[in-house]
């Protein structure tokens, strides 16, 4: 597998330039951009193809991989928001984020679907979430992107069945998951997710979580939560999972460099444990 970080990883503001440089020197193979507003770090709902050619180009002179795309826009303009306006805008930024991932080379995007709230029933957000999701399904096909719903805290998907039905559901190859382990450790246990999911997983994204905790304060470093790794590679080995393990993590106070070598480390142990695991 190939270790991967997410630009998130990073204080806000961090040029690429750095970004890229830090990930490097920490051994890492991959980097995942995110989708921002216009005028922030990166790729945004701006960036040209030109521009988008140019940040492969700088990601590979350190040779670095781009192999997903985030994007934490979809919870300000929500695909499932009760205006069709605000509807609409969520749907760009998954078009635009296939359309960006198609000259970059990039096979996964990653797309949360829905947010359920008092205002938006877990009804509404199932159904006005396919809805969406079915207008931007051809334009995946077309350019051969897959589109990885993530399991997030959304009050939303909140068992492995449910999500594989929810992809099922929408009935094309380009729809998957991107599955995130830390995410799970609240409600259920990411191996069993894992092996129901099975070759719907995309992408997966790695962070740990501390039970005892139990609130958004509870995520902490790789290896020092609740996560039990080596279930987990075992069920990833299991489902022939070959791909990237992306870091997800908030960035250090004091130097961004520390926790890229730190979580580099980290991976390390956890696909020495997948080794292992396929060696047995």
């Amino acid at each position: 597998m190939l270790k991967g970080i997410n630009q998130w990883c990073y204080p806000v503001g961090t040029p690429l330039e750095k970004v890229f440089e830090y990930s490097c020197d920490a051994g890492f193979d991959a980097v995942e951009l995110n989708l921002n507003q216009v005028g922030g770090i990166g790729l945004t709902m701006d960036t040209t193809v030109e521009e988008a050619k140019r940040i492969v180009e700088l990601a590979s002179s350190y040779q670095l991989q781009l192999r997903s795309l985030s994007t934490g826009l979809l919870w300000e303009t929500s695909l499932v928001d009760p205006s069709k306006s605000v509807r609409e805008k969520g749907r760009r930024v998954v078009e635009k984020q296939i359309e960006l991932a198609s000259v970059m080379g990039i096979d996964t995007i990653l797309v949360v679907p829905g947010l359920v709230s008092e205002a938006i029933s877990y009804t509404d957000c199932y159904e006005r979430s396919q809805e969406e999701l079915r207008k931007v399904i051809p334009l995946a096909e077309r350019y051969d992107v897959c589109i990885g719903i993530e399991n997030v805290w959304n009050k939303f998907l909140l068992s492995p069945l449910e999500m594989a039905r929810y992809i099922d559901e929408l009935q094309s190859e380009k729809v998957g998951a991107y599955f995130d382990v830390g995410n799970v450790l609240q409600f259920g246990y990411p191996e069993q997710w894992i092996r129901i999911l099975g070759d719907r997983i995309k992408k997966v994204h790695v962070k740990d979580f501390s039970t005892a905790v139990g609130n958004i304060k509870g995520f902490v470093p790789l290896l020092a939560g609740d996560v039990n790794w080596v279930k987990v590679n075992e069920a990833l080995v299991e489902i022939g999972y070959d791909d990237t393990l992306t870091a997800e993590l908030s960035p250090y106070a004091i130097d961004p460099r520390v926790l890229a070598v730190d979580t580099a480390r980290h991976l390390d142990v956890i696909v020495g444990q997948t080794l292992a695991v396929v060696k047995e």
